[in-house]
C-alpha cells in the first residue's frame, strides 16, 4: 500500500470536509487513533455513536479501499509509539492511584527481573575503567542521560551527556575511542537518525549500553541492551522502570567504587562546603 501522508495526517485533514455523522467519526479518530487501530468496523462505529455504512465512508474519504487497511496503516503507525496511540477514548469511568502505583509496580519488577546484578556489577566496573564515559538522549530521553550522568559523576571524572544545547553529534562521535562506553538512552518515540547513530558508535569501537522501551527487538551485536517496561495506566508512557535502572546502575557503580569513590565523594563534599552551595 502506497500511504504517502501518515494515517493521522489523513485523517486530521479530511474532518473540516466530512458530513456530521463522518466528522463525529472523524473528530473521535483524530484524538484516539489506538481505537481505530484496536476495534474492528462494528465495535469503532458503537463507540463513535454512528453506523457501520457511515464508518465505511469514512475511511474510503481517506482513501483507503477498506476498514481494515486503515486499521493496517493506523496498526503501522501505533508501532511507532505515538502517545496519541496510547490514550484510551473517555469511558467516565475515573483511574484510581491505585492503579496508576500498580501499573508502576509491575514495569518496575518486569523490566528488573531480566537484570542480572553480576551483569549491573560487570558493566560498573567498565564504567570506571572506562577513557570516557559519553551518555546519550534525545527528547524525553536526554532526561536520563542528563540524570544519569549528574549521578554518575560522584565517581566518575570522564563523563559527559550528549549532544548540549547547539551541538551536533558529529561534535562528539568524531572522539569516540575503544576503551570509552557509551550509554545510549533510546525510548520510544526514537529521532530518526538513531539508526545512523548506532551505526557509527560501531565503527568507532566503544562499548555500547542501550536503553530502550519494550518494544525494541533486543540487539544481540551491543555489550548489553536493557528493555524497560513503558506501559500506562494514563495517555504517557511509563518511565519508572527507566529510573529504576538509571538508580541500579549508580548504586552499584558508587559501591563498586570503593576507597576511590570515597576519596572523590569526600573532595566534592569539601569543595560544596568551601563555596557554602548547599
Amino acid at each position: 500500500m502506497s500511504k504517502g501522508r501518515s494515517f493521522l495526517a489523513r485523517v486530521r485533514a479530511a474532518v473540516p470536509t466530512l458530513r456530521p455523522a463522518e466528522r463525529k467519526l472523524g473528530e473521535l479518530i483524530s484524538d484516539f487513533p489506538g481505537e481505530l487501530a484496536s476495534y474492528n468496523a462494528s465495535e469503532l462505529a458503537e463507540l463513535a455513536g454512528v453506523s457501520n455504512a457511515t464508518v465505511t465512508r469514512f475511511v474510503r474519504r481517506l482513501g483507503y479501499q477498506s476498514y481494515e487497511e486503515a486499521r493496517l496503516h493506523a496498526r503501522e503507525e501505533q508501532s511507532t509509539g505515538s502517545r496519541f496511540y496510547i490514550a484510551p477514548a473517555p469511558s467516565g469511568e475515573a483511574q484510581s492511584v491505585a492503579a496508576y502505583t500498580d501499573r508502576d509496580s509491575r514495569n518496575l519488577q518486569l523490566t528488573l527481573a531480566g537484570v542480572d546484578l553480576d551483569e549491573i556489577d560487570t558493566l560498573a566496573t567498565k564504567l570506571m575503567a572506562a577513557r570516557k564515559v559519553w551518555v546519550i538522549g534525545f527528547r524525553a530521553s536526554a532526561a536520563f542521560a542528563a540524570y544519569l550522568q549528574w549521578q554518575m559523576t560522584q565517581v566518575i571524572e570522564e563523563i559527559v551527556a550528549i549532544p548540549g544545547a547547539g551541538q551536533t553529534m558529529g561534535e562528539h562521535l568524531v572522539s569516540l575511542r575503544p576503551g570509552d562506553v557509551v550509554i545510549f538512552f533510546a525510548m520510544r518515540r526514537q529521532v530518526s537518525q538513531t539508526e545512523a547513530i548506532l551505526r557509527e558508535i560501531a565503527a568507532r569501537g566503544p562499548d555500547l549500553v542501550y536503553v530502550t522501551d519494550e518494544g525494541v527487538p533486543p540487539l544481540a551485536s551491543v555489550a548489553w541492551h536493557f528493555r524497560c517496561e513503558t506501559a500506562s495506566s494514563g495517555p504517557l508512557f511509563n518511565h519508572v522502570a527507566v529510573m529504576g535502572l538509571c538508580n541500579l546502575i549508580a548504586n552499584r557503580t558508587i559501591a563498586l567504587a570503593e576507597r576511590t569513590g570515597r576519596d572523590r565523594l569526600r573532595e566534592i563534599e569539601q569543595i560544596n562546603d568551601a563555596l557554602n552551595e548547599l
